[in-house]
């Protein structure tokens, strides 16, 4: 009898010292995170002040840079990356739909607004019919282009055209008869001598030494559905972890470093901040 207490007391003690570990596995996973960018100036920012605020919470963190940003999303699906910093909400809403994914948005990230570029002229007086105009390649940022252009008095875009699934059938000339150069996002601002207008995205200006967001001959009014934003998967949103990656970008601690960086002069700043 004693010997079987003695063999019952022992496998208790192994049971419980077997889940303690487990418990201990468990808390550890969840210090470790993967976050994806694409290339530019998001990268930056969070490795230079998100990073070491996470540090102090005790994570693990891996930055994961693709070299397109089409690649993060499918990664973020098969669970490679557990979050990402390079979409925008309308982006984002797209791909949910085209790869059946559930993403959701948990912060905004300071963005750097479209602008409408050039190193051939300086005035948009000299805009003229046969102009070339370089865009991006994706929808949704081809369409933030053409409102640009829309908003000078350019060119017409029709009532139906969509943002996700917008493509240059809907657009037509206004007061100019432009020719279109499309091209990879990433691609336009090193393409800018080969034609007369460029409309870059905002974060690769921002992680170049020789530009500025000033510098545009023209900067959007970014809507909320373009503003940069912090999205992981809707499973993952009341995680410890998403929770503390959320308050990291809302911190006092992001503000001050963003707002002490020049070169991040006329980025949209999250609403979070106010009340900081």
């Amino acid at each position: 009898m004693k010997k079987i207490l003695l063999i019952l007391s022992l496998g208790l003690l192994l049971f419980a010292v077997g889940c303690s570990k487990e418990e201990a596995s468990g808390e550890e996973d969840t210090k470790k995170i993967v976050v994806g960018f694409g290339v530019g100036s998001y990268e930056e920012q969070f490795r230079e002040s998100i990073l070491p605020i996470l540090d102090k919470k005790g994570y693990s963190v891996i930055i994961n840079t693709f070299s397109q940003n089409m690649q993060l999303n499918p990664a973020l699906k098969e669970g490679s990356i557990d979050a990402s910093i390079f979409q925008s909400t309308a982006y984002m809403e797209g791909i949910n739909e085209e790869l059946d994914m559930d993403m959701t948005r948990i912060a905004f990230v300071p963005g750097a607004p479209q602008g409408l570029y050039s190193v051939n002229h300086t005035s948009l007086d000299e805009v003229k019919d046969g102009s070339t105009v370089a865009i991006p390649s994706d929808p949704v940022n081809q369409e933030r282009a053409i409102r640009i252009m829309e908003e000078l008095g350019w060119v017409k875009i029709a009532e139906d055209a969509g943002t996700t699934d917008f493509n240059m059938k809907s657009v037509s000339a206004d007061q100019y008869d432009i020719d279109f150069k499309v091209l990879d996002p990433a691609q336009i601002l090193v393409s800018l001598a080969d034609v007369d207008f460029g409309v870059i995205n905002g974060n690769y200006i921002a992680n170049s030494p020789d530009w500025k967001i000033t510098d545009a001959l023209k900067i959007e009014n970014t809507p909320e559905e373009h503003r940069i934003i912090v999205s992981l998967l809707s499973k993952d949103k009341d995680t410890q972890w998403a929770k503390d990656l959320k308050e990291a970008y809302e911190s006092v601690e992001f503000e001050e470093y963003i707002t002490a960086q020049e070169k991040y002069d006329g980025f949209v700043l999250p609403e979070a901040w106010e009340t900081n």
